[in-house]
């Protein structure tokens, strides 16, 4: 098939640091390449692809002071995609709901994966007006707030099977808490479980700037306990290290997490992932096999010391078979194909 990949411009494909999206965009394309398939990838031009890359701003966004109006390229590759879109067999939005209006009149199939929450108040009049509209979620649960939404079908997130992958060479001996440090993350949650059990806990995480006055005032108070050390944003490279040697993955959430990409990237090491049931997290983690999903600070205190039994070996075989990337772009392949014909039916029959 010839797919066009629609990437947000904030960032580069993949993200030289954070971005959870645009390492998915990644990762997908890449995939799809691997697979047979003919892709463009309209990205910022600092992305790296083995497809056709076709770029819509000179380098990411957020790390080009010289744009003040990030809206401006953002409408000109919609308007770029759009008068390209007879080359395509199907088009591929990772933009929200910013291409329903231009695209949805289009011939050329297009599907958009919601990466985000959508249990904002404002999204409603818009999924609304858009009842037709092909979207993909990236759990069940992320669906809820959105029942009137198109939703053609859930795919989860995967990774490149050897992009991580377990040390065994390390003895685990710290509890991790892994990505971003923001209230609904709950890294003070993590800290307080690590104390409470009297366990050692590395923290290697970001601080957007939106959020450094809560790491200032609830979090970084709480790094003088002798049993925490915070490590700061990881690359890709030290995560293997990183994850291979926590005894567990926590992920104390406090909000409907639409996936959590943490946790399959622990799995990958064959981490275990003890997880607050909100949102994905039932769904992403097998209770009792590749961690716990748990409903208080009792049973996740009580989850540290079940995790040990649990079968490293076990935790990346689980990986292996429900969170690699090439699984992803086959299902999303299968989608293609499904909504292309579709398509395909009802032109001819509004042509009859």
């Amino acid at each position: 098939m010839r797919i066009a990949q629609i990437a947000p411009l904030t960032e580069a494909v993949p993200p030289k640091l954070y971005g959870g999206t645009e390492r998915i965009v990644s990762y997908l394309t890449e995939g799809l390449v691997e697979l047979g398939h003919e892709v463009t990838l309209f990205a910022s031009g600092d992305s790296i692809t083995s497809a056709t890359l076709a770029p819509m701003s000179a380098k990411a966004l957020r790390l080009d002071p010289s744009v003040r109006d990030t809206n401006a390229p953002l409408a000109l590759m919609l308007e770029t995609v759009y008068r390209r879109r007879h080359e395509f067999d199907l088009l591929h939005f990772h933009l929200d709901y910013l291409p329903f209006s231009l695209f949805s009149r289009a011939s050329t199939p297009m599907v958009t994966t919601l990466h985000g929450r959508l249990d904002l108040p404002e999204l409603q009049p818009v999924f609304d007006a858009f009842r037709d509209v092909p979207v993909v979620s990236i759990s069940n649960d992320q669906r809820k707030p959105l029942p009137q939404a198109n939703f053609v079908g859930t795919i989860y997130h995967g990774l490149p099977e050897k992009l991580l992958t377990p040390r065994t060479d390390m003895a685990p001996g710290y509890l991790a808490f892994l990505g971003r440090i923001a209230p609904e993350k709950r890294c003070d949650r993590a800290i307080e479980i690590a104390i409470a059990t009297n366990t050692p806990i590395k923290i290697a995480a970001k601080v957007d700037r939106v959020d450094v006055d809560y790491y200032e005032q609830k979090i970084r108070p709480l790094m003088a306990h002798p049993l925490v050390e915070f490590i700061g944003e990881i690359n890709e490279q030290q995560k293997p290290e990183f994850l291979s040697g926590a005894k567990a993955l926590l992920t104390p959430i406090d909000w409907p997490e639409p996936f959590g990409l943490v946790m399959i990237e622990a799995m990958a090491c064959g981490t275990p992932v003890i997880a607050f049931r909100h949102g994905s997290v039932p769904e992403v983690v097998d209770d009792g096999v590749t961690g716990f999903s748990v409903t208080s600070m009792e049973e996740a205190i009580a989850a540290v010391g079940r995790v040990e039994a649990l079968p490293r070996a076990a935790v990346r075989a689980q990986f292996e078979k429900r969170f690699t990337a090439r699984r992803m772009a086959e299902n999303y392949v299968a989608l293609y194909q499904e909504l292309a014909h579709s398509r395909a039916a009802e032109l001819m029959l509004a042509a009859e």
